[in-house]
């Protein structure tokens, strides 16, 4: 993945009974590759459309999504699941983990998917479950975990497949303050050390003050965008 994230003149729209809600209105933005950008403002302001679209989980109502040279809108269902499974990681409010797998099968799933062998897929899992204080959780489920811990092996399965570009819909809204600076330390080693791409939504000071762009989105249009990160969080907002 050598090639920018582009938005040319995206739209989503939504019908909600007879009216027509428009989640992203004609928005053109460029990413470069291994940025750590935070994409924040109110609620329903379209961030998490947003991301879904860069990642092929929805599809744009008008213009054009490219991760790279793809164009995401002219992908299939299966190229873009194809696509997703060897580019990208997401990380989810929801945390979207397999209820039957314990946390260590959960953290191996998208590795197994991509045929990595049983033993590395373990031995990689734990280090990382180790990586987020969790080893010692490897094998339960996640109804026996709490909302912080289930969110932490989320952030382990996103990072475990090794992907290019990582989307996190508020990834640290169920952590507390120590936890979330350990996990966005991690993050911002794979950014440093692999070029990873991470692009966050989220209403997180503690994210967008690490952030080295800041995107304000508000009724789906981009409302300010900061290449730098000069002024506090605070003081943008």
């Amino acid at each position: 993945m050598t090639k920018a994230i582009q938005l040319r003149e995206v739209s989503r729209e939504y019908q909600q009974g007879g009216e027509v809600i428009a989640a992203l209105d004609e928005v053109s933005l460029t990413f470069q590759p291994g940025e750590f950008t935070t994409l924040y403002g109110p609620s329903g302001s379209g961030k998490t459309t947003l991301l879904n679209l860069i990642g092929g989980l929805d599809l744009p109502t008008k213009g054009e999504v490219l991760v790279g040279a793809v164009h995401m809108n002219r992908l299939s269902n299966a190229q873009r699941a194809e696509f997703r499974l060897q580019h990208v990681g997401f990380i989810f409010q929801s945390y979207n983990l397999i209820p039957v797998l314990s946390a260590r099968e959960n953290v191996e799933f998208v590795m197994q998917l991509q045929g990595v062998p049983a033993d590395k897929r373990m031995e990689r899992a734990l280090k990382l479950l180790e990586r987020v204080g969790l080893v010692e959780l490897a094998n339960r489920r996640p109804d026996e975990m709490s909302g912080g811990q289930q969110q932490r092996v989320a952030v382990a399965r996103a990072i475990a497949s090794e992907p290019d570009i990582i989307l996190a819909d508020e990834p640290t809204a169920n952590l507390d303050s120590k936890t979330a600076a350990s996990l966005l330390t991690l993050m911002e080693d794979l950014n440093r050390t692999r070029n990873v791409t991470f692009l966050f939504s989220t209403h997180d000071e503690q994210v967008m003050e690490r952030a080295k762009r800041l995107i304000r989105l508000r009724d789906g249009k981009v409302e300010d965008d900061h290449e730098l990160r000069a002024a506090s969080a605070d003081e943008i907002r």
